[in-house]
């Protein structure tokens, strides 16, 4: 009887480890501009930096807003146009998520917060979640924006 009982309490150990491992692995459906709208959900347009504007990101501007090179499938940026304004937030859906921890890493190291020249963002994070990377690089919304994508299901 306690063999059964070690069994069973093991079996379910195990399925509810790996539950969780794949509920995290798990790819963000929807298109990145779906998404990205819903990294700005709960702010305001008062709160917005002035002329925030999504960029599609391709071969050539890549570098120039993820600071690396990785095998992606679809980018998309969105900035302040005016300089003096130090906010970016960058997804990344990549070929293959297994290379999310290698992109974030690289992301990191990489990032630089002052790309603005004359001001310099005062909160960065990188993270993934599934096949996504996501880069912010803020201020006061950078934790809003975080919050937002660590809730994405």
């Amino acid at each position: 009887m306690k063999n059964i009982k070690k069994f069973l309490l093991i079996t379910c150990v195990f399925a509810a480890s790996f539950l969780l491992v794949g509920c995290k692995d798990a790819n963000i459906e929807g298109s990145l501009n779906e998404i990205m709208d819903k990294l700005y959900e709960g702010i305001s347009e008062q709160e917005l930096p002035m002329m925030v504007d999504d960029i599609p990101l391709n071969d050539e501007n890549f570098k120039q807003y993820a600071f690396v090179e990785v095998e992606y499938k679809e980018a998309l940026a969105s900035e302040s146009m005016t300089g003096s304004t130090p906010h970016s937030v960058v997804l990344i859906r990549l070929e293959d998520a297994k290379d999310a921890q290698k992109a974030v890493e690289d992301i990191k190291e990489k990032a630089d917060p002052r790309k603005w020249i004359c001001v310099e963002a005062e909160n960065v994070y990188v993270l993934s979640k599934g096949d996504l990377v996501l880069l912010v690089m803020s201020n006061e919304l950078a934790p809003k924006i975080k919050e937002n994508f660590e809730n994405l299901k």
